[in-house]
């Protein structure tokens, strides 16, 4: 799990990252969440997903936000954090430039950065978004979502009501050409505290199902 720096907008971003097992592995990037509320790339839940897809094969980064670790730059409201997670997957690519596979993937505030990422680069096939803050920060950018994924969310999630993530669940469901696979986790919080597993067997059962089907098709 070697470290590496990047060269992002405001200088330096840490980062960890573990390369793919052959020449031509899917790539993943995960984000974490909210800079200003504890978030890294240490994150439990960034770790989890950031193993999840290391177990698939894929070749896959994590990294700090600016202002966070040893990131240079400031907190920017997500805009600046936008170009952060643009700049690693320029780093991500450049390594890894016969890539079957790009895939994105946050957790709160990162699920929020990762699906406007998803937007603005058309090589990204696949995301899964870890409890998404539909309450706390807008998603009709999503119109339409550009590629099919997962959504998971606690039921016991004291920070974004399931009500608001049902909402946008229904919102993408409703738009053609899309499969949302939207997984409630029972007794789980914000945090997936105690319930990280229940989250790391929905993650290996949903990418198991999804990049078989997504590798054909890439082939062709």
């Amino acid at each position: 799990m070697p470290e590496i720096i990047i060269n992002g907008p405001e200088g330096r971003l840490e980062g960890r990252y573990q390369h793919g097992r052959v020449p031509d592995a899917p790539i993943a990037l995960i984000l974490h969440p909210h800079p200003q509320h504890g978030g890294t790339m240490n994150n439990k839940v960034v770790y989890t997903l950031y193993h999840a897809f290391a177990r698939k094969g894929f070749s896959v980064l994590r990294f700090n936000f600016r202002g966070v670790g040893r990131s240079q730059g400031t907190f920017d409201r997500g805009e600046g954090e936008l170009s952060d997670a643009a700049s690693a997957l320029d780093w991500l690519q450049t390594f890894n430039q016969n890539a079957r596979l790009c895939w994105v993937a946050g957790f709160s505030f990162g699920a929020w950065i990762g699906m406007q990422l998803l937007m603005r680069r058309p090589e990204i096939s696949g995301f899964i978004s870890v409890a998404p803050p539909a309450n706390l920060y807008d998603f009709s950018f999503l119109a339409p979502c550009p590629a099919s994924g997962m959504i998971a969310l606690g039921d016991r999630d004291e920070i974004v009501p399931q009500a608001a993530v049902n909402k946008l669940v229904e919102r993408l469901k409703a738009q053609r050409n899309l499969e949302i696979d939207y997984r409630i986790i029972p007794g789980a919080n914000h945090f997936f505290h105690d319930r990280l597993e229940a989250l790391n067997e929905a993650l290996d059962d949903y990418l198991s199902k999804a990049i078989a089907p997504a590798e054909t098709a890439a082939a062709r």
